[in-house]
């Protein structure tokens, strides 16, 4: 089943990330590998700090996630769907 999960800031994307990261049994170094980074600008990622979009589509492709844009103030349609999604 497909979780959609909301960020509206970078402290809260971060830790998304880091609980992907973690759910996939990989490590900090494991992502920084795959991304050809330093272990610590995954970390600065994952704390909500400053670093290249590049990186942010790099960490996110290494995750097997994507970004989707979606509305902030969602339609009554898109409503029932995701409740009826969470309930499925």
């Amino acid at each position: 089943m497909n979780r959609i999960l909301r960020a509206q800031d970078s402290q809260t994307f971060g830790q998304m990330l880091r609980d992907e990261r973690k759910a996939l049994g990989k490590t900090q170094d494991d992502v920084a590998a795959a991304v050809g980074t330093r272990r610590q600008t995954i970390a600065d990622l994952e704390g909500g700090r400053n670093v290249g979009s590049h990186i942010v589509f790099a960490v996110l492709a290494a995750l097997g996630k994507m970004v989707a844009i979606t509305d902030a103030r969602p339609d009554l349609e898109t409503i029932r769907a995701m409740v009826g999604e969470a309930n499925a």
